[in-house]
């Protein structure tokens, strides 16, 4: 596993601006929250999977702000031959995961986005409680979304998901 260090060399090197960064950091911080959470209630879990994952979960912008930016950061990390456990985290952390179908819908390919791993699920999560740098509820990344107009099976995904992490 890469350092926290490394990690925020390469959202630099990869041209990440500092707002992007500066997000990452506090998704970083709010996953590693949850998981020392879960841990105390008995889950097993990797953390620095989960810290680093949390960090890097937005690599894509570097490139691409749109949906894309999921894909597009995990294909930068598997080309610096990261560990396929983040390059998965990066690819689905969008919402609570985007199914085969809605990929073809939104011009992606044909794959499942959903996050399976708890490792997966607790960055995804962090990362619908955090707007900018700032922790939101799960309430107001619903209103978020549906603002935006978001179908309703994303929406009710990433209900489901906080309903199973069961930390907002």
């Amino acid at each position: 596993m890469i350092s926290y260090e490394q990690a925020l060399k390469i959202l630099e090197e990869s041209g990440c601006k500092q707002k992007v960064i500066a997000h990452c950091i506090a998704v970083s911080n709010l996953a590693t929250c949850i998981g020392k959470e879960l841990s105390n209630r008995g889950e097993k879990l990797d953390f620095e999977l989960i810290k680093i994952g949390g960090l890097l979960h937005d690599l894509g912008r570097a490139k691409t702000h749109g949906i894309m930016h999921g894909l597009e950061g995990a294909r930068m990390a598997e080309e610096r031959g990261l560990d396929p456990r983040l390059v998965q985290i990066i690819k689905r952390h969008i919402g609570a995961g985007i199914t085969p179908e809605e990929a073809i819908k939104f011009g992606l390919p044909e794959d499942d986005y959903i996050p399976c791993t708890m490792e997966e699920k607790i960055v995804a999560h962090a990362d619908n409680l955090t707007k900018g740098t700032k922790k939101i509820t799960i309430q107001k990344r619903i209103s978020l979304m549906e603002k935006k107009n978001i179908d309703i099976g994303s929406i009710e995904r990433v209900k489901k998901l906080a309903d199973e992490i069961g930390i907002v």
